[in-house]
């Protein structure tokens, strides 16, 4: 649009003319009346005139608003997103076992048999940071995230409480870091502690909590977290929310009793519409969520574009992951659409450092998504072992080492990458210490240990899903044994199958593997209940297990205690043919409504969490005993007690097992039919 020779002359010309008529007419004292009437008409031609002027000023303005629009709804933009979440004081490389049956390598057993698998180093933060930086290096516009559940899960927690994590995630040096539920294990202080440590360094990470609300004497409570960060990029602003996953952080972790989580979505509602009130119309979620309701949060939120999320461990990918024995639930990105019909680009990034995850995504000119692709990155180090003979593992020949660094790249995910010197020199530095526990063996496992949560899950690392579809978990039933035996006044041990987080496989047990098992801080308690509450117990723990927003982790396993499970049956009604064994010493029995059993179980669950109920109103009530001896420790004694009369850790008798019947949300009966998931 352009203003015409004519109009401009109009605007700047006219008033000159007016005032020269009127000089004129102001000299001719013998024509009063004519002049007053020309005084006149020439007042009404200026406020005609002053009427065009307004319009053109605003056909000017409207004029520089087409040619100079604001910043943020002016132009395509692209941004890459660099992300991980999950890594859960997983601070090391870990490794996996690759198929090399084709590959023809010169390496060979000590029977001289060629090798049919190597193993490949993988993961950890030394690597991670390689690759960070190699990919911000190439990427258009690079925010780096992480989305939660940092700490918690390996000796480098216990150890270190979290100092170990800040130290390496401060080698990345993260645009942001959303809260994810175990955060909150040890309390608002404890969570204020670590995030001292991570604001100890240059980074200062932004720590995004939007629904979170720190109680009135929380340790979190002033300077710690924020709803959302506003990042300037090429000029545009774009909006970064954090959501965390409300009623699993308030009832499976430790927050303060007053420290608040306000529901998902309405909180991002909330959030988003505050920042497209500030101009900011490009928003991106860092969820701590699970991927199933980050798809159900998109499809309940206008005004969403991207979300970056966590805390269900999703693998998200294609066929690489599963040729490499991993299972893909589903694609990277997973494009969706918002309750506007917009499209939106949801990521996860795995677990355990083992990936960095790539998001490339391009805005059009009013801050909605035209495309978004990206890649999740498996960083491996450059050299791989094979066992030559049992105990005795080796490293490939630089040939051999060739040939399969040459294959396993193939795969576009797959990436050789060199460590950062810088971090594997910090990593070391906790190592040094981690190492003097790591070699303290106190037992043996004589068999597989398998892992689960529920019968049928196909958690466990070692086991397949069919060696646990009837009875689950054989570990978790065997951590409920070894808090009774440890424990003289209980009758019977309850255990949530979420509180136990590792297989344990066949051979030496080290104390540091006791402590990935059962890596929380805590301690066993004894409570008197009668039978009707223990089933109560039973039923609060299956609720939670299978409720929407609920946690797996409620699964209950137990010691003296045996029942059938039905999920597939109302609430209040899934616990049947509840049999009592006290101390596993004499025999099964019906349990009695009325009479009164002793039972130990961790504090944490004790305390009303994982959907507990009935164990909470005891607690709160004080009617219980805290042993103070720590969980952990109480696995470890057990372990070397079986170890001092030369027994070793094995499978416990089928009777034994808490789990007598299991029937799958689906109906299926696990004792007589085969059943897939749970």
């Amino acid at each position: 649009m352009k203003l015409s020779n004519t109009t401009a002359a109009v605007k700047y010309l006219l008033p000159l003319s007016l005032t020269l008529i009127l000089s004129a007419c102001g000299s001719d004292d013998d024509n009063d009346d004519e002049v007053r009437e020309l005084r006149a008409d020439l007042n009404q031609a200026q406020q005609e005139i002053d009427s065009l002027n307004d319009e053109i000023t605003n056909l000017e303005e409207q004029l520089n608003e087409l040619q100079n629009p604001p910043a943020e709804t002016g132009a395509p933009l692209t941004m890459t997103i660099l992300h991980m979440n999950d890594h859960h004081s997983h601070i090391a490389a870990e490794t996996f076992d690759y198929d090399v049956s084709g590959l023809d390598l010169t390496a060979r057993t000590a029977a001289d048999a060629k090798i049919s698998e190597v193993s490949v180093t993988y993961g950890g933060f030394p690597m991670l940071v390689s690759l960070f930086d190699r990919l911000a290096a190439q990427s258009i516009n690079p925010i780096k995230i992480h989305a939660g559940d940092a700490i918690t899960g390996t000796l480098y927690y216990s150890l270190f409480n979290g100092a170990a994590d800040a130290a390496m995630m401060n080698q990345v040096c993260f645009d942001m870091f959303a809260l994810g539920n175990h955060e909150f294990d040890n309390g608002d202080q404890g969570l204020a502690n670590f995030l001292d440590d991570l604001q100890a360094g240059a980074c200062t990470t932004p720590v995004l909590a939007a629904n979170v609300e720190p109680g009135e004497t929380s340790a979190i409570r002033d300077g710690y977290i924020q709803p959302y960060l506003i990042r300037d990029i090429q000029g545009q602003k774009v909006g970064f929310i954090g959501i965390d996953i409300a009623d699993k952080t308030k009832n499976s972790s430790k927050p303060d009793a007053d420290t608040n989580f306000l529901d998902e979505t309405t909180t991002a509602q909330t959030y988003i519409d505050e920042l497209h009130e500030q101009g900011v119309n490009k928003i991106v979620l860092v969820t701590h969520y699970q991927y199933e309701n980050d798809k159900l949060l998109a499809a309940n939120l206008r005004g969403v574009d991207v979300i970056v999320g966590g805390d269900s461990h999703t693998l998200l990918g294609g066929e690489t992951f599963t040729s490499l024995g991993f299972n893909p639930a589903g694609d990277y990105p997973t494009v969706t659409t918002n309750l506007d019909g917009d499209t939106v680009c949801i990521v996860q990034a795995w677990e355990y450092a083992h990936l960095l995850g790539k998001l490339e995504v391009n805005f059009d000119g009013e801050g909605k998504v035209t495309a978004c692709n990206g890649i999740p990155y498996m960083p491996v180090a450059d050299n791989f072992s094979y066992t030559f003979a049992s105990g005795d593992d080796r490293m490939l020949n630089a040939s051999d080492a060739f040939k399969v660094r040459q294959q396993i790249t193939k795969f576009p995910e797959v990436v050789a990458v060199v460590p950062d010197a810088t971090t594997a020199s910090v990593l070391s530095v906790y190592n040094d210490e981690v190492s003097v526990l790591e070699q303290q063996v106190i037992g043996t496992a004589a068999e597989d240990l398998c892992l689960v949560r529920f019968p049928g899950e196909s958690r466990s690392t070692i086991c397949d899903a069919s060696v646990t579809a009837e009875f689950g978990s054989d570990i978790s039933n065997i951590i409920a044994k070894a808090f009774m035996t440890v424990t003289p006044t209980a009758d019977i041990a309850i255990q949530n199958g979420g509180g136990v987080r590792t297989d344990v496989a066949a051979g030496d047990i080290t104390f540091a593997e006791a402590v990935n098992v059962l890596p929380f801080t805590n301690t066993l308690v004894t409570l008197d209940m009668t039978g009707a509450q223990i089933k109560a117990v039973l039923e609060d723990a299956m609720t939670n297990a299978l409720r929407v927003g609920g946690s797996s982790g409620a699964y209950p396993y137990a010691s003296g205690l045996r029942y059938h499970i039905d999920a597939s049956a109302a609430e209040g009604s899934r616990v049947s043919n509840i049999e009592i064994n006290p101390r596993v010493s004499g025999e099964w029995t019906a349990i009695s409504d009325t009479e009164i059993y002793t039972v130990v179980t961790n504090d944490f669950i004790a305390a009303g969490q994982d959907g507990y109920a009935t164990f909470g109103k005891l607690f709160d009530a004080g009617e219980y005993v805290n042993t103070f001896t720590l969980y952990t420790q109480a696995f470890i004694d057990y372990i070397e007690q079986l170890s001092a009369n030369g027994d070793a850790l094995e499978k416990l008798p089928v009777s034994e097992y808490s789990t007598q019947q299991y029937i799958g949300r689906d109906g299926c009966n696990h004792s007589t039919e085969t059943c897939t998931g749970y």
